[in-house]
């Protein structure tokens, strides 16, 4: 089996200023963590491409587009919300974010391999289809699961989102498209305050309380997920793969550790291999603690290649 791992250096020079917690340390983390693990070794590495201009209409809307590339800075920083930031390069890293989940959508459905792990920034979920916010600017998961739809005529594609952060914006795009399935869980309370009253009928969302450790997670998981995602019997599952709902990520209350991440990995994994020929592309969002992000990655990474 040929997990393909798709990046680029352009996600490095997409900045939004010091001490910001989406910096680009984050993939630096992460690629060195698989490296001294000697995973690195056995991933296919590719490099992500721009997202075509007409596969983002899948997503966003045109005038919105256009809205971002106006207001790119030639220097400094342009606030587009409260802490989200573009400095030249952001929409370059952008298309190539959005790029990698659609490069990696094309190579799974080609037989190029059968996963991928899309190690990429900025991130896309809470990006819905005419706003920019919670440092996002193309939702990159919704494109790919929109692209998986409209290009290569897939009947279901289920969108699986474990950032402890709501994916609103997968949820704007996505809701009451009867060929979508999404499941979620996140920590309610927190930003962006969405999630407990879903969108549409095709949304599978669990809110966990603050200071809940991972055992909640897997009962929400077996309980809810589980079933609906078996009676969905999805062609292809994209992960929307956030890592701050780590007990070691001060930006949630949430208790997981990176057994958690493998568990979910595994029962998402194995949910693909009954329906969707193994078939998952998962793109990184959340995780802002760099240690315990690059762990839970490693973990992650290693049941979706079933490195041993």
């Amino acid at each position: 089996m040929t997990l393909a791992y798709i990046s680029h250096p352009d996600c490095l020079r997409h900045d939004m200023g010091p001490h910001h917690p989406e910096c680009p340390a984050r993939l630096r983390a992460i690629e060195d963590r698989l490296a001294a693990a000697g995973v690195m070794d056995w991933l296919r590495r590719i490099e992500a491409p721009e997202v075509r201009r007409e596969v983002l209409w899948h997503a966003h809307d045109a005038l919105y587009l256009a809205e971002l590339d106006a207001a790119l800075p030639g220097e400094g920083y342009t606030h587009v919300d409260p802490d989200t930031y573009m400095n030249a390069y952001t929409l370059r890293a952008a298309r190539r974010a959005a790029g990698a989940v659609v490069r990696a959508v094309d190579g799974i459905m080609a037989g190029e391999f059968e996963r991928a792990f899309c190690a990429v920034r900025p991130p896309g979920h809470h990006a819905v289809r005419n706003e920019a916010m919670g440092f996002c600017f193309y939702n990159n998961a919704a494109v790919g699961v929109l692209h998986a739809l409209e290009e290569h005529g897939l009947a279901r594609v289920a969108l699986v989102d474990f950032d402890v952060h709501h994916g609103n914006g997968s949820e704007n795009i996505l809701a009451n498209d009867e060929r979508v399935l999404m499941v979620s869980t996140f920590q309610h309370p927190l930003y962006p305050a969405s999630g407990t009253e879903p969108l549409g009928f095709n949304m599978v969302n669990v809110p966990l309380p603050p200071y809940s450790d991972g055992s909640a997670m897997r009962g929400a998981v077996s309980r809810d997920w589980l079933p609906a995602l078996e009676r969905f019997q999805p062609q292809l599952i994209v992960i929307s793969a956030g890592f701050d709902a780590h007990r070691d990520d001060d930006m949630s209350q949430l208790r997981w550790v990176e057994s958690d991440y493998a568990w979910v990995t595994e029962q998402v994994l194995a949910v693909a291999k009954r329906h969707a020929r193994g078939r998952i592309v998962s793109t990184l969002e959340g995780g802002y603690d760099l240690p315990s992000l690059a762990r839970s990655v490693l973990a992650h990474v290693k049941v979706l290649g079933e490195f041993e």
